[in-house]
């Protein structure tokens, strides 16, 4: 007999959280580098507009920083509206941004998964969201990963103090993507027990109370935005997926 938990996601029941409170450091801008613009549009706004694009998906929230809050309000306004995003205000760290993320989805009945996706990746293919939605739907949580590409060297400092090198078998090694999916109530747990100790990610804090993640294979394509140089093979890769979609 199946699980009746374990039942496709249906319209509307997915909430995305989508932390945008970073800032432009590593990309060497003054602003935040979500306003950076792929084909037009602010980065930011290519990426809520590919998770707006799946019916599945019934609420995007979007924590932002206060000193980006007046031009979400403002500049953005429209974009924000075109989406029905919901901003909020973040945190300091990624992880205060999606428990903002969360009080804001609070107890809504309607929203049985809750997808948290980096606002700084414009290019997840709809292929990609449909598989990681379905996967989660069986395993309360699931994760996009590309598999790693090149050979791998790990250092090893010796006794003598001499270091040397080794290679580390890849073949089961992945870059985590995103969207992260988990069930609502599993995700709200993991939070609600979160000691402040770092997590590098979502998943992480779901594994630390127990519970295993799943990888679905997601493509290289899906890359995040943290230099300049990236956001020019994002360019690319975006006029190839807008071609191939309009063929």
């Amino acid at each position: 007999m199946n699980d009746p938990s374990h039942q496709p996601p249906t319209l509307g029941s997915i909430a995305v959280i989508m932390p945008a409170a970073g800032s432009g450091q590593r990309f060497g801008s003054q602003r935040n580098k979500l306003f950076a613009t792929l084909a037009g549009k602010p980065l930011w706004f290519r990426s809520a507009e590919r998770l707006a694009e799946s019916p599945l998906v019934g609420r995007i929230v979007m924590p932002v920083s206060e000193s980006d809050q007046p031009a979400f309000e403002n500049e953005f306004s429209d974009l924000v509206a075109r989406l029905r995003i919901e901003v909020v205000r973040g945190g300091a760290e990624r992880y205060d941004s999606v428990r903002a993320g969360l009080a804001a989805i609070g107890d809504d009945s309607e929203v049985r998964w809750i997808a948290v996706h980096d606002a700084a990746r414009p290019l997840v293919s709809a292929g990609d969201l449909a598989a990681v939605f379905a996967m989660a739907s069986q395993t309360d949580a699931a994760i996009l990963g590309a598999p790693v590409p090149g050979t791998i060297r790990r250092e090893i400092r010796l006794s003598d103090g001499i270091l040397r090198t080794e290679t580390v078998d890849r073949r089961d090694l992945y870059v985590a993507l995103t969207p992260q999916v988990f069930s609502a109530g599993l995700l709200q747990r993991a939070y609600q027990k979160h000691n402040g100790r770092p997590a590098t990610d979502d998943a992480e804090l779901v594994e630390r109370i127990g519970h295993p993640v799943s990888i679905v294979r997601g493509s290289a394509d899906n890359l995040k935005i943290t230099y300049p140089e990236d956001l020019a093979v994002a360019e690319a890769i975006y006029a190839r997926s807008t071609k191939n979609n309009d063929a």
